[in-house]
C-alpha cells in the first residue's frame, strides 16, 4: 500500500449468531462474547489492526447492541470514527453502504475500506496484515477485493471462490465466479484442485468504487441507503440513520448484490488460521483441546469423554462416556447435541421464538448502559432481580404504572431519588418505591453497587416504563 492511500476499518456488528446458542443471544450475540481468550471476538477484531497505519474504524451494529459496542471499545482504549446503528438487520450491502456513505460524507470517498466482520478468528496477524497489504494496492487500481481462504479440508459449510486469470506483480486473481455450499464430493475436488478458497466475507475497495458498483448493480439499495443517511443525526457516540428508509431497503448480501455481478471482482488468498466459528463445532476446532481432545470451560467434570466442548456457565456440569458432543449450560438454558448436528441449533432457536419464549433474545442476566439486572425468581404477581451498577453508572429518572418495588443494597453505596427525596442508601438498608412515583438509581462510589429488587403489581413487564430523563438517550424506550 503505498504512503497515500488511507485504509478505514469498517467492523460489522449486526449479526445474531443463532448457530452458537444458548451462549449467543440476538440480543448477547457472539462478537460480543469471549469466546476463544481474555477479549471478546469484537475486541480482538480491533486489536487485530494494530500496526496497519489504519484509521480509528467505522463500526455498524445493531440498534439494540449499541452501548455493549460502545463499553466493550472503551474497555481496549479504542475510539471508533463513529458507530453508525442498523434499526434493522439487512445483510451485509446495505450494512456496507452506510460505512461508504459516511466515509463520503466525511471527504473520504477514495479512502479504502478493510470490511471485516466482527466475530472471526484470525491467528497469525503478521499473514492478516500482509494480505491487507496487497489488497490495498489491487483496490488503488479500482478493484473490488475480497479475501480468499486457502483451505485445509474439504468444508461444506462455506461458500468458495473459483479464482480465474492471474493479476500482473502479485496482485491476486479476478474471480471466476463464486459457488454456493458444495456437497462432501465437490468440496473434495475444490481442495485437490487448488484453485478454489473459501469466501471470508472480508473486503478491500475504496468507499467511491463500491458506491459506483452498488448503484450500477444494485440502485434500490444504494437509494434506500443514501435516504436512510441522509437523514441521520446524532445520539450521544452514535448515528442513527432514518428507519423507515433503511428497513425499507432490500436485504440482500454484498456478495449477491455486488460481488457476483461487477467486473472488478479480485480475490487475494489469505492463510492465517481463519475461522468464522459458525458452529460449535468449529468453535471446538478453533480453541484449545486438552489430551483427550476436549474444550472445557467453567466448572465442569468429565469422566471418560473425549472430542466434546464442555461449557459451564453458573454451576457444576458433570459428563460422564460422551464422545463428539456438545454440552452448555446457562442460568437459563442446557444444549445437548452431537457434534455432527450442530448446524441445526439454527432450526432449535427457530422453534424456539416461534413458541413465544424469550430465551432466543435474552440470557436470565440482561446487559443495560448502567450494568446488568439478573432474573432470580418470579411468580404470581412478583418478581426479584439483583441489580448491578456500575461506578457513575445512573439509571433513568422513570416510573412504573402497575408496579411498586422494594430495594434492598447488598453492596455498596447508592443515591436515591424518590418522588422529591434525594437519599443515600448504605448496605442492609432498604427503601419502598410506591406505584407510579418517580425513582432513580445511582452508584456515587467506586465499587459496584448490588442491589436486590423486588417488584410486585398486576403487570411486570419490561414496557412499564415510564422514562423522564436519561443521559444514556434512551427516552421513551425500554432498553
Amino acid at each position: 500500500m503505498t504512503a497515500a492511500a488511507t485504509l478505514i476499518p469498517v467492523v460489522l456488528s449486526g449479526g445474531s449468531g443463532t448457530r452458537l446458542w444458548p451462549l449467543s443471544r440476538e440480543l448477547y450475540p457472539k462478537q460480543l462474547l469471549p469466546l476463544l481468550g481474555a477479549h471478546t471476538m469484537l475486541q480482538d477484531t480491533m486489536l487485530r489492526l494494530a500496526g496497519l497505519n489504519a484509521e480509528a474504524p467505522l463500526v455498524v451494529c445493531n440498534e439494540a447492541h449499541r452501548f455493549l459496542v460502545a463499553e466493550q471499545l472503551r474497555v481496549i482504549g479504542t475510539a471508533a470514527q463513529d458507530i453508525l446503528l442498523e434499526p434493522a438487520g439487512r445483510n451485509t450491502a446495505p450494512a456496507i453502504a452506510l460505512a461508504a456513505l459516511a466515509a463520503e460524507a466525511a471527504g473520504k470517498g477514495e479512502a479504502l475500506l478493510l470490511v471485516l466482520p466482527a466475530d472471526h478468528v484470525i491467528r497469525d496477524i503478521a499473514a492478516f496484515q500482509g494480505a491487507v497489504q496487497a489488497a490495498a494496492v489491487a483496490a488503488q487500481a479500482g478493484r473490488l477485493v475480497t479475501f480468499g481462504i486457502v483451505p485445509q479440508t474439504p468444508e461444506t459449510g462455506y461458500g468458495y471462490i473459483h479464482r480465474g486469470a492471474a493479476l500482473p506483480a502479485g496482485g491476486g486473481w479476478r474471480i471466476d465466479r463464486f459457488v454456493e455450499k458444495p456437497e462432501r464430493a465437490r468440496a473434495e475436488e475444490f481442495l485437490a484442485s487448488g484453485d478454489y478458497y473459501w469466501n471470508s466475507g472480508m473486503f478491500v475497495f475504496s468507499a467511491r468504487r463500491y458506491l459506483e458498483e452498488l448503484r450500477r448493480y444494485a440502485p434500490d439499495i444504494a437509494a434506500a441507503c443514501e435516504r436512510s443517511f441522509g437523514a441521520a443525526k446524532r445520539d450521544l457516540e452514535f448515528t442513527r440513520v432514518d428507519a423507515a428508509a433503511f428497513t425499507a431497503c432490500p436485504s440482500k448480501s454484498i456478495d449477491f448484490a455486488v460481488m457476483e455481478k461487477t467486473t472488478e471482482a479480485v480475490v487475494i488468498p489469505l492463510d492465517a488460521g481463519w475461522s468464522d466459528v459458525g458452529s460449535w463445532s468449529s468453535l471446538h476446532d478453533a480453541s484449545k483441546q486438552d489430551a483427550d481432545g476436549n474444550v472445557i470451560r467453567g466448572d465442569v467434570l468429565a469422566e471418560e469423554t473425549t472430542n466434546s466442548y464442555l461449557y459451564a456457565s453458573s454451576r457444576l456440569l458433570a459428563v460422564i462416556g460422551l464422545d463428539n458432543h456438545v454440552v452448555i449450560e446457562t442460568k437459563d438454558a442446557v444444549l445437548v447435541a452431537s457434534r455432527d448436528q450442530v448446524q441445526n441449533v439454527k432450526s432449535l432457536v427457530n422453534r424456539i421464538k416461534s413458541a413465544g419464549r424469550g430465551e432466543h433474545a435474552l440470557h436470565r442476566e440482561v446487559f443495560r448502559p448502567w450494568g446488568s439486572y439478573d432474573s432470580l425468581e418470579s411468580g404470581e404477581r412478583f418478581q426479584v432481580k439483583r441489580l448491578t451498577v456500575i461506578p457513575g453508572g445512573v439509571l433513568s429518572l422513570q416510573m412504573h404504572r402497575q408496579r411498586a418495588e422494594h430495594w434492598v443494597v447488598v453492596a455498596g453505596t447508592a443515591r436515591i431519588t424518590r418522588g422529591d427525596e434525594v437519599f443515600l442508601l448504605e448496605e442492609n438498608q432498604s427503601t419502598y418505591i410506591p406505584v407510579g412515583v418517580r425513582h432513580r438509581i445511582e452508584n456515587p462510589g467506586k465499587v459496584p453497587l448490588r442491589i436486590i429488587e423486588v417488584q410486585s403489581g398486576g403487570y411486570l413487564g419490561e414496557d412499564d416504563i415510564v422514562r423522564f430523563e436519561d443521559q444514556y438517550g434512551r427516552e421513551g424506550t425500554t432498553q
